[in-house]
């Protein structure tokens, strides 16, 4: 079965050069925990053979045949991460072109497959980063698919059986009921979808580390797409926001080709630490969608057509976005159609 997807081309790469601010972390009078998004990035292309074109095009792919605990969800929004930028530039030198991005996927249940048991036709759902994973190791056993070795990511990535994961930045998305979670009817769709990687990203280490109770310090480093829905989550636990105390911890949530340098006198001196967070599992992935839904956390959302796509990623490139762009790919695809 043939679908249209709506992708970007990226047949070239480009670098980008990063500069990072430095900081001290000497401060002994803030809170216990800081949660660092991304450091400043600036994107200054560097071609190696041409830029890559971010050229708006309706192509055919194949979609992988659905199997028994799949459904085909049909795409309404898709939020734009900094994630699918990097890849479509090959910027961190993992691209499989054609990409075909998009991991913040939000819409509703098209089909499902004879032994779907979550999920029925007519429901709304969200689709993250991951498509696949084992299900049998210790780390998939203990709900934390997402450091699974055998990873699937839902685009830019490959089934075991070779097949290739296309975004969502097409009409249609398969996927096992595993890795979908229900929207509360709370959500607006449309807000959705940053939820789903960016929201993730933040919560699951705010609540690993104790963040959830009340009176605890944060401070938030990056006041992004992953930053600001930090503080709003923050807010919703009721944590205070100040600076780094004594044995506080710095929790790194973005990622960056450049290594971080970190005087380890500042950790010595304040007994402080370091530790990394990536996404989250499926189960606390569920658990957030509902406390968001219950707390009314929300991303702060510009929609965008897909035909406006590439000055979106341009602006997204340059920090020009307050908070997350988010692509209307239900009327894109509406409009093509001349529905």
């Amino acid at each position: 079965m043939e679908r249209d997807f709506l992708g970007l081309n990226g047949d070239a790469a480009v670098a980008l050069q990063v500069k990072e601010r430095s900081r001290s972390f000497q401060d002994s009078s803030g809170p216990p925990f800081l949660l660092v998004s991304l450091p400043p990035i600036l994107g200054i292309p560097i071609p190696l053979s041409r830029k890559a074109s971010l050229a708006r095009f309706v192509e055919k792919r194949k979609q992988r045949a659905m199997k028994g605990d799949d459904i085909t969800l049909k795409v309404l929004y898709c939020g734009i991460c900094l994630t699918d930028l990097c890849t479509i530039k090959n910027y961190w030198r993992n691209a499989n072109y054609p990409v075909i991005p998009g991991h913040e996927i939000v819409g509703v249940v098209a089909q499902v497959g004879r032994e779907v048991h979550k999920f029925k036709i007519g429901d709304k759902v969200g689709v993250g980063y991951m498509a696949g994973a084992c299900r049998s190791c210790d780390n998939c056993r203990a709900d934390d698919e997402n450091y699974c070795p055998e990873l699937v990511r839902v685009f830019n990535s490959f089934y075991p059986d070779g097949s290739k994961t296309y975004g969502g930045f097409a009409d249609t998305v398969v996927v096992n009921e595993h890795f979908a979670v229900r929207v509360p009817e709370t959500l607006p769709l449309y807000k959705v979808g940053p939820l789903l990687c960016a929201g993730i990203t933040v919560y699951t280490p705010m609540k690993q580390h104790g963040l959830a109770q009340p009176g605890k310090h944060l401070g938030v480093v990056g006041l992004g797409g992953l930053g600001h829905l930090a503080v709003k989550f923050g807010k919703a636990f009721g944590p205070l926001v100040a600076l780094l105390k004594t044995h506080g911890k710095i929790i790194v949530v973005g990622t960056s080709i450049k290594p971080m340098e970190i005087s380890s006198f500042d950790l010595v001196s304040g007994g402080k630490s370091i530790v990394g967070s990536m996404i989250g599992g499926m189960k606390v992935a569920q658990e957030m969608m509902e406390f968001a839904g219950e707390h009314s956390v929300t991303p702060e959302v510009e929609v965008v057509r897909m035909q406006d796509v590439n000055l979106a990623m341009e602006r997204l490139e340059k920090g020009d976005v307050r908070y997350r762009f988010v692509v209307d790919v239900a009327n894109a695809f509406h409009h093509s159609r001349g529905v």
